[in-house]
């Protein structure tokens, strides 16, 4: 046995794809889910436990409970729209420092905790280097990069006292199965199965995406590893949204329905944002099960059969 993991935010977009490749590494998952919320299939063959993790008492008694040698964690607010400036941001830093106090104090062993490419500093930086890339300053950030600057170094903090074995995965962009349908790659595969046009900005930035089960994939294997600081959890592979999107036009058809630079693209976005993946390649020595090209495949397919299911009343 590996280790007694507890993967917090399991059934999340990310999360719930990191549960089956803990299992297969030998780890005895304990997968914590909001409260009411249907264990999605992904997380078969885990404990399922659903918690409150913001309520204050949940962190003591969640650890108490599972006693795990092994933490992932996912669990923040990622609500499209909302996110970026919610308050809620606050209350899940507060939440994830009451659970890291709580996995310390019951003599855990290692964390793994998700962050984001937003804390690169976006206006210096193009393509992000974990070691030397300057990262945004949080005093002038939105909540949700303060909130991640702020946890990834109260980790950085507590390992370094306390003797744990840490990393941190900063997430590039992500697409598949489950993905929320406002973003972009949802939202376009949406739109042309329903036959309908499908607006998006000139498409000339260049990023690298990476699908979603090969990100859940990445971090159990993080945690697994002895690999510690941040690691860039992306693809090498990159592409301009517009190539992007007019892959997903042509496998789906209904050629003229994407309609590029229909909308303005926002104030201050980069041109040029992927990650470099050295450590995630040659480091921890790890390599995605997908392509962009048979990844966008797979989850048009998936898309189209959710639609058809939910056509038919059986989709919540």
């Amino acid at each position: 046995m590996t280790g007694r993991v507890l993967v917090t935010g399991a059934g999340g977009f990310i999360g719930r794809w990191s549960v089956r490749p803990l299992l297969e590494r030998g780890f005895e998952v304990h997968a914590v889910l909001r409260p009411g919320s249907v264990a999605p299939v992904e997380v078969q063959g885990a404990h399922l436990l659903h918690a409150d993790l913001l309520e204050p008492s949940t962190a003591a008694s969640l650890v108490a409970a599972v006693r795990p040698s092994h933490w992932l964690h996912f669990a923040w607010i990622a609500t499209p729209g909302i996110y970026w400036h919610s308050p809620d941001n606050a209350r899940w830093l507060e939440a994830s420092l009451r659970l890291l106090d709580a996995f310390r104090a019951a003599g855990g062993r290692r964390v793994v905790m998700s962050g984001s490419c937003a804390e690169y500093d976006w206006s210096r930086v193009g393509e992000c280097d974990e070691r030397t890339s300057p990262l945004a300053d949080p005093g002038r950030a939105p909540p949700y990069v303060s909130g991640k600057l702020a946890l990834q170094r109260a980790l950085a903090e507590a390992g370094e006292r306390h003797g744990l074995s840490t990393a941190w995965g900063r997430i590039f962009f992500q697409y598949g199965p489950f993905e929320p349908p406002e973003r972009l790659v949802a939202s376009v595969i949406r739109r042309l199965l329903a036959g309908e046009d499908a607006p998006v900005t000139h498409g000339t930035q260049v990023r690298s995406f990476l699908h979603v089960a090969d990100v859940g994939d990445a971090f159990a294997a993080l945690l697994g590893s002895q690999l510690e600081g941040p690691v860039n959890v992306g693809s090498a592979e990159r592409t301009t949204l517009a190539a992007l999107l007019r892959q997903i036009e042509t496998r789906i058809g209904g050629p003229g329905r994407l309609r590029l630079g229909a909308r303005e693209a926002p104030p201050g976005e980069p041109t040029l944002l992927v990650p470099l993946t050295r450590r995630l390649d040659e480091e921890l020595g790890w390599r995605p099960r997908y392509t962009l090209a048979t990844g966008l495949a797979q989850t048009i397919e998936w898309w189209r059969e959710a639609t058809a299911v939910a056509g038919q009343g059986r989709l919540t």
